[in-house]
């Protein structure tokens, strides 16, 4: 606890004495006036000295986020608590839980798990400090969530029996039937939801499903996650993987270069090079809504920044960080001209991938 020292002013009374003559006998008469003066009095007050707390759900794994989240608590002194699962997983918990949910934050994988909670009314608007860390095409557009890092789509392809030149220039290459049993996909996964809500808004509906008919015909291998994808292309299990960039850089800074897998950026762009971002915002019920705020602007910090530059191989959202160098540079990818704003619908992609019996 610590002690604060208060200065107060008291009014004392003082009696001031006045004699003069009266008649033939001197008087004395005592008046009372009322002199302000000033003395001050030492009082101790306590106030809290712990800085709180802070709980925060996380649509992103523990083993990307957990170490810089982890930084934050020893850099801020707050008790930090979090609930880890998938963003899908941890934003149906957030709408079920509504008002009575103890989350101050929601750090999600993906614009459309944060979506969902924000149509839901469950943010609160940041404040233009925080907004104004992050690019305007990597938040809300109401201010309600903020990007935080950006992660590209890509191919991912086996190297021992493709070259790069027989890589295709966009996802409706392969739709070709040359690509029969050997293309990876993860309809579960989060990221590549997100990018079919892109390829929603940039082709419209009829042609997402129709492209989304053509792949299921060339039987694609069925993946939890993009992790094994990277690994099924490097085994030969797949010669193509539809993923996220960073997957790979992981394996190559474990195995070498002798890893067997690439990523290819396509040139013809489109969906399939959508570069999204991880983010988050504050939840409106929020009982620690000023740590919450010091978490976002720790995560958009330039340590922050380059933790994830630098250990996760993400890019960084923040000017004067640098990418890291074995990436290919944001500016080099053919990245479709969209918001992230408007990848929230992820309920309708949803729901397109469960009438085409893709998701269960």
């Amino acid at each position: 606890m610590k002690r604060l020292f208060a200065s107060l002013t008291l009014l004392i009374t003082v009696g001031l004495v006045f004699s003069f003559a009266c008649s033939s006998e001197s008087e004395v008469i005592v008046v009372e006036k009322i002199v302000e003066v000033e003395k001050e009095v030492i009082k101790e007050v306590e106030v809290s000295s712990s800085p709180g707390k802070l709980i925060i759900y996380s649509g992103r794994k523990e083993s990307l986020v957990g170490p810089i989240i982890e930084q934050f608590k020893e850099a801020s002194g707050i008790e930090v608590k979090v609930k880890y699962g998938s963003t899908g997983e941890i934003a149906a918990t957030l709408l079920e839980e509504g008002a009575n949910s103890p989350a101050d934050v929601f750090f999600a994988q993906d614009p459309g798990g944060l979506g969902a909670v924000a149509n839901a009314g469950m943010f609160a608007k940041l404040s233009a400090d925080i907004l104004g860390l992050s690019p305007d095409w990597a938040q809300s557009s109401e201010g309600l969530w903020v990007g935080i890092s950006g992660r590209a789509r890509t191919l991912v392809y086996n190297t021992d029996q493709l070259d790069p030149s027989q890589m295709p220039s966009t996802l409706q290459g392969l739709t070709d039937s040359k690509w029969k049993g050997k293309i990876g996909w993860a309809p579960t996964n989060g990221s590549f939801q997100a990018m079919i809500t892109a390829m929603r808004v940039i082709w419209g509906e009829e042609e997402t499903k129709t492209w989304l008919q053509s792949i299921q015909a060339n039987k694609p291998l069925v993946y939890s996650k993009n992790t094994p994808q990277v690994a099924a292309a490097a085994d030969g299990e797949i010669l193509i993987g539809l993923v996220n960039h960073y997957y790979l850089h992981r394996f190559l800074s474990e195995e070498g270069d002798e890893f067997a897998a690439r990523n290819h950026h396509l040139k013809g762009g489109g969906p399939g090079s959508l570069v999204m971002v991880a983010g988050g915002g504050i939840l409106s019920t929020a009982t620690n809504s000023e740590n919450a705020e010091k978490f976002f602007k720790f995560m958009l910090s330039t340590v922050s920044q380059q933790y994830f530059a630098g250990q996760t191989y993400e890019y960084p959202l923040v000017e004067g960080v640098k990418t890291n160098r074995i990436l290919t540079p944001m500016e080099e990818i053919n990245k479709p001209d969209i918001d992230m704003a408007q990848l929230e619908d992820l309920a309708g992609t949803q729901t397109m991938l469960r009438d085409l019996g893709i998701l269960e």
